[in-house]
C-alpha cells in the first residue's frame, strides 16, 4: 500500500518543470503560478521522501532519482490523455 498520496497535477508540474526548465514556465504553461509550482514538486518529493531537482539560479537539474521518475511519470500522463 501507498502511504502517501501522489496526485496527477503534481506529477504534471514536474514534468512540465523539466520540459520548459524553470519554475516560472511551467507556470506560465500550466496556467498558475511559481508558487504553486513550486509546492507542488516539494510535496512530491516530501512524498517519495528523495530530491527530483537540483535548483540552481534559475534553472533546473535532474537528479538521478528524477530521471527515474520523469520516465514513470511520462507514462503515467501518456495513459491519461
Amino acid at each position: 500500500m501507498i502511504k502517501s498520496q501522489i496526485t496527477l497535477k503534481q506529477l504534471e508540474a514536474f514534468a512540465f518543470v523539466v520540459d520548459t526548465g524553470t519554475f516560472r514556465a511551467a507556470a506560465f504553461a500550466l496556467g498558475t503560478t511559481q508558487p504553486n509550482i513550486s509546492a507542488r514538486i516539494t510535496a512530491l518529493e516530501s512524498a517519495l521522501n528523495v530530491t527530483l531537482l537540483i535548483r540552481d539560479a534559475g534553472s533546473v537539474r535532474l537528479t538521478a532519482d528524477g530521471e527515474k521518475l520523469l520516465v514513470k511519470t511520462r507514462e503515467v500522463l501518456w495513459a491519461g490523455e
